[in-house]
């Protein structure tokens, strides 16, 4: 805490630093009790703290950031593009632009807190970090345990504008959003393929039609 008694980044990463072991599992759990201490607070408390987090440059501080607003409701219902924007500053790993779309940009986007066309302009940027964000954003969208009904339109737009990306960090978000869209969709992702079967590169192809086709990316081989 600091001298006015308020959370603040230093603490957050001081108590992360603290756990005898740093996994999923015990900085989860940590982020569970930073949020219950922060259940009371307001917006812009908790965004001026993951923002901290953020600028601090930690990656497990950046994870706990955007969890820490995804569970705040006030923090999460009321971002604007602005803010989505600083809490993606810096993204330069394939997990921290996970977290960010799957925690931040794709249920901003599907909740209407960001515009089509933003997302379309990170899939057109020069840095490879902020296209797979876009394609990653889309993940929220489509699967249901991240709150998705399924948009294959909004997916499939951000797809074509990237389909003939040969940066592998691309082409795996290209392949995991196709994916992740054809368990609702199977057919529109069928047909999406087989239109754009010259342009989509071949790891997309075989992933995304082994999924279709036995639901899982790699299908198991007998033993």
């Amino acid at each position: 805490m600091n001298h006015d008694g308020n959370m603040n980044g230093h603490e957050i990463l001081r108590r992360i630093a603290q756990l005898p072991r740093q996994n999923t599992h015990t900085i989860r759990a940590l982020r569970r009790e930073i949020s219950k201490e922060l259940a009371a607070a307001d917006r812009h408390t908790v965004m001026t703290l993951a923002l901290e987090l953020i600028r601090s440059g930690d990656a497990n501080g950046r994870w706990v950031a955007y969890e820490l607003v995804l569970h705040h409701p006030p923090a999460r219902d009321g971002i604007g593009p602005a803010e989505v924007e600083r809490l993606g500053e810096g993204i330069a790993a394939w997990s921290a632009v996970d977290c960010f779309a799957c925690f931040i940009s794709g249920p901003a986007w599907r909740e209407g807190h960001i515009s089509d066309d933003r997302v379309h302009r990170w899939a057109r940027s020069k840095n490879r970090w902020w296209r797979r964000a876009a394609l990653v954003s889309t993940v929220p969208l489509n699967v249901r345990s991240q709150g998705g009904s399924g948009d294959p339109e909004r997916t499939l737009a951000i797809c074509e504008l990237l389909l003939d990306d040969r940066d592998a960090m691309v082409v795996k978000a290209l392949s995991w959003a196709l994916r992740a869209l054809s368990v609702r969709e199977g057919a529109v992702v069928s047909r999406f393929v087989r239109q754009h079967e010259g342009r989509l590169a071949a790891l997309v192809k075989r992933e995304v039609r082994n999924k279709l086709a036995t639901g899982r990316k790699n299908p198991r081989v007998p033993s």
